[in-house]
């Protein structure tokens, strides 16, 4: 296979994971009480409502009206951000929040950085800064999760606020280490939030170092 076709194809599992992922995750907030959706997620400052809300942004602003937004916000991405999820998360109800992921499951959006892998990583990291803020549990399937821990990659820290120096990530439930230092211990998902920049509960991470990296 040639190098365009193996481009295509990685292209097409890519896809591929990022629609059942977003079908899966829709599955799983209808599962939620309504309690649930008011509760704090790992995004500081959102509850499950708004970090729903957010996934779908991408689907349901066209680029012309984000730009817009973009204005009005004085050209901040995070505050343009923080003001449509909490725009959208009051004007829809939580099946409708759900199940906009599921009717855009192959839509193509992809952030302004990074491509399908990013968007995979957009769908899995706020999807676990659900589950694991409310303190349940799903095992994100192993193909996506190694395509994510993979790409992990430093030039990205700055934006999630990420601060790996000095230690070294080491999932225990698979075969995948990254960085240089104190060994930070844990599965490879949670791990991977860490990687984003999350704080998470007590328990999840062990090491030195995990101070760093859970909430107070």
């Amino acid at each position: 296979m040639g190098k365009t076709a193996h481009g295509t194809a990685d292209r097409a599992a890519t896809a591929a994971a990022i629609a059942a992922e977003r079908c899966e995750l829709a599955d799983f907030f209808e599962t939620l009480t309504p309690a649930q959706w008011q509760a704090p997620s790992l995004c500081a400052g959102w509850r499950v409502r708004e970090v729903v809300a957010h996934m779908s942004m991408g689907f349901r602003y066209p680029t012309a009206k984000v730009l817009r937004e973009l204005v009005k916000a004085r050209g901040s991405l995070h505050r343009m951000t923080d003001r449509l999820a909490r725009r959208d998360a009051a004007a829809h109800p939580d099946a409708g929040l759900a199940a906009f992921l599921r009717t855009h499951a192959h839509h193509p959006w992809t952030p302004p950085i990074g491509g399908l892998a990013s968007a995979l990583a957009h769908d899995v990291v706020h999807g676990l800064d659900v589950i694991v803020a409310l303190g349940l549990d799903r095992d994100v399937p192993g193909d996506r999760l190694r395509m994510l821990l993979d790409g992990v990659d430093p030039r990205a820290f700055r934006v999630f606020g990420t601060d790996l120096t000095g230690v070294r990530l080491c999932a225990d439930d698979l075969d995948w280490t990254f960085g240089t230092g104190t060994p930070l211990y844990g599965r490879g998902q949670d791990l991977l939030l860490a990687a984003y920049g999350r704080r998470l509960p007590a328990g999840r991470l062990r090491g030195d170092e995990v101070h760093r990296f859970v909430t107070a």
